[in-house]
């Protein structure tokens, strides 16, 4: 396959990229293994497995991956940057459009249809991962455990999946049985049909591991990294854009299970010791997130351009380029590890192809997320519904019965009527404006 060619089809991916990991990972194995042919079933699971194991956003990191593969670094660069890009685009523009009109009785009464809806999104992401998982009483005993720790906010968030991982080595004898049928679930597959990449299609030279070109990815992903964070700090000692480097590199190695697992470590950070933006408005960016293409852990382009935007403090003429600057580095510094973890791991996985003893440790981990995401809906919920409560009053000021009721509905579509997550959001907005257009 042509350079050119794949460069346009990652650049489609990032452009289409809805659903979330799962349609995300479902539009590659469509287009990639059934229709161009270009990596077999089998290399296709076998570049899954590996990216599941990882921190991060699995299905950028299997376009990394595939991009890598085929084409070396600069094919690993394109897929995994063309499939972040477009939604960094958007999301900026999308998020000027927010600080600029946010308060508009018809923007705000939009986004009060929307945030109810992301409390039952956030409760069905939930419950779709407890379905895949929760197969023993171990794993459903680690859930629990996890929401009450998140819940009661004493237990900070990498603690939380440490647990729980070392619960699933030391459990791994129960946990074989829901490995066992989640991996029979994952065998199955279409006939087998000639690809580019196949089953027997030798490793290529480029990703044939060397102990050199691993020393050669660490010294310039690592070099770099420290390199733009050394740039920002000297830009901005001590600034918002310097604590955004630190931060969202620590956020991305937390990122087992995907972004709703991570999002109450980086609620904490943004809203509660940074103060970037408030809770509200991290509810408004997940709604964002929900509707543009992309990995959903794109938020944090939504969260680094508003923490640009409010240290501007009203400053027009420097709030626009802080903003900009915000979302770049908040995205730069949660991706950058997904890219190292590929271009340094992958010529390992090729050779050995075998990840069979972190399975129990995912797994339990895996388990973990359930509570964690439970945990946010929890608090996003109380947000929502006592938009007038407080940490020492948690349920002053009467609930929000708008609020209250269109969770209820939106979890009806989600569960009961089988909806979309973005009808379901779209259908929010319009409630939220039509509720303004009658006030």
């Amino acid at each position: 396959m042509p350079f050119a060619g794949a460069l346009r089809f990652w650049l489609k991916l990032g452009c289409i990229s809805f659903g979330g990991p799962a349609g995300q990972i479902a539009i590659m194995h469509r287009e990639l293994v059934e229709e161009r042919r270009w990596i077999s079933e089998k290399r296709f699971l076998h570049a899954l497995n590996y990216c599941m194991v990882l921190p991060g956003p699995e299905a950028q990191q299997l376009a990394t991956y595939i991009g890598w593969l085929m084409h070396g670094v600069r094919g690993g660069l394109a897929a995994g940057g063309l499939f972040v890009l477009p939604s960094l685009i958007l999301l900026i523009a999308l998020s000027w459009l927010y600080v600029r009109y946010a308060q508009l009785p018809l923007v705000a009464g939009l986004f009060a249809g929307i945030k109810p809806v992301v409390v039952a999104v956030v409760v069905f992401a939930a419950w779709r991962v407890a379905v895949r998982t929760l197969h023993t009483k171990l794993l459903s005993v680690i859930a629990l455990l996890s929401f009450a720790a998140m819940a009661s906010g004493r237990v900070p968030f990498p603690a939380v999946l440490a647990l729980a991982a070392l619960a699933g080595w030391v459990g791994s004898h129960q946990l074989a049985a829901a490995i066992a049928r989640k991996g029979h679930a994952a065998s199955a597959s279409h006939a087998h049909l000639r690809a580019l990449i196949d089953d027997d299609t030798p490793t290529p030279p480029h990703a044939v591991f060397r102990s050199w070109r691993l020393a050669t990815v660490l010294l310039i992903g690592v070099g770099g990294g420290a390199a733009v964070a050394a740039m920002v700090w000297l830009h901005q000692p001590g600034g918002p854009l310097s604590h955004m480097a630190a931060f969202f590199t620590q956020a991305a190695l937390l990122t087992f299970g995907g972004a709703y697992a991570v999002l109450p470590y980086v609620f904490q950070g943004a809203v509660h010791q940074y103060q970037w933006l408030s809770a509200g408005q991290m509810i408004d960016g997940l709604a964002l997130g929900e509707s543009t293409p992309g990995p959903l852990i794109m938020i944090v382009a939504f969260v680094g351009f508003l923490g640009g935007w409010n240290a501007a403090a009203g400053d027009v003429n420097t709030a626009w380029p802080l903003a900009v600057a915000g979302a770049c580095v908040a995205t730069f510094f949660t991706f950058l590890p997904s890219f190292l973890f590929i271009f340094a791991g992958a010529p390992l996985v090729e050779r050995t192809r075998s990840t069979s003893f972190l399975a129990a440790p995912l797994t339990a981990i895996t388990a973990a997320v359930v509570g964690v995401i439970a945990s946010l809906a929890v608090v996003f919920a109380w947000h929502v519904w006592w938009p007038r409560a407080s940490a020492a009053q948690l349920f002053s000021g009467g609930v929000e019965w708008f609020a209250l009721v269109l969770s209820a509905l939106a979890a009806f579509a989600l569960f009961r009527l089988h909806w979309g997550v973005m009808p379901v959001i779209g259908a929010g907005a319009l409630a939220g404006a039509l509720r303004a257009l009658l006030a």
